[in-house]
């Protein structure tokens, strides 16, 4: 089962009203495991950027100046998506900022069945609690010490750990009941098998007549003897 874990950093909140994307950050995972393979680019969204949103995640209109434009890497991008489920956190936000590029470059809309919001996820497993990715984090154990500001690629990393954690930890991903032993695989294993056990005789537990005799013997030594009374 192949997931992209994907999240997003923009110009501001609603892309119907002028913002845009700024950079992508994608993590691949197989089976709920990370594969090491990435997806991560900033773009140039050829307006300014409002003091709130670079103070949220630093990135300034100088720094994306010379970056690419989205219609540049849509290709690149798009094929590293491929058919993948496409989880985010608050996906819905994700999924509006992507489409609304892909949109202004005629680009088909990807599909929101796609969609794997984990913000939903948590509603339902951890209901009244913060659902922020932040309070995930702390939640699980998920290490978030190096997150100064916000960024798309070190997010969607840290999401992919609590993604894993939402969605039954670690262990769902070993297969530890998917087939029976292979009884041919355990003769190669050269186990060797335990003779007959040899059945003895029940031992006594009682102290023979000869015992009780060397026993009073001893007793009789000992002045005033607590035995004696």
């Amino acid at each position: 089962m192949r997931e992209i874990v994907f999240d997003t950093e923009t110009t501001g909140l609603d892309p119907r009203t002028g913002d845009r994307m700024v950079e992508i950050g994608c993590i691949e995972m197989i089976n709920r495991v990370p594969t090491g393979e990435t997806f991560h680019a900033y773009f140039n969204p050829e307006r300014d950027m409002p003091a709130g949103a670079e103070a949220v995640h630093g990135l300034s209109s100088a720094f994306l100046s010379d970056k690419p434009l989205f219609a540049e890497l849509a290709d690149a991008l798009l094929e590293f998506l491929g058919e993948a489920q496409l989880v985010a956190h608050n996906a819905g936000f994700d999924f509006g900022f992507l489409n609304n590029e892909l949109a202004l470059i005629g680009r088909e809309p990807v599909c929101l069945t796609r969609m794997i919001d984990t913000v939903a996820i948590a509603r339902k497993r951890h209901p009244g609690a913060k659902l922020s990715l932040d309070a995930l984090c702390t939640r699980y154990g998920v290490d978030r010490s190096h997150r100064v500001k916000h960024g798309a690629l070190l997010d969607a990393e840290l999401l992919s750990q609590v993604y894993v954690e939402l969605t039954g930890g670690r262990q769902i991903g070993l297969g530890l009941a998917e087939a029976a032993p292979d009884t041919a695989a355990i003769d190669t294993l050269h186990v060797p098998v335990c003779a007959e056990r040899q059945v003895r005789a029940p031992r006594p537990h009682f102290a023979s007549e000869a015992e009780l005799v060397r026993h009073r013997d001893f007793i009789g030594t000992i002045e005033t003897p607590l035995w004696g009374r």
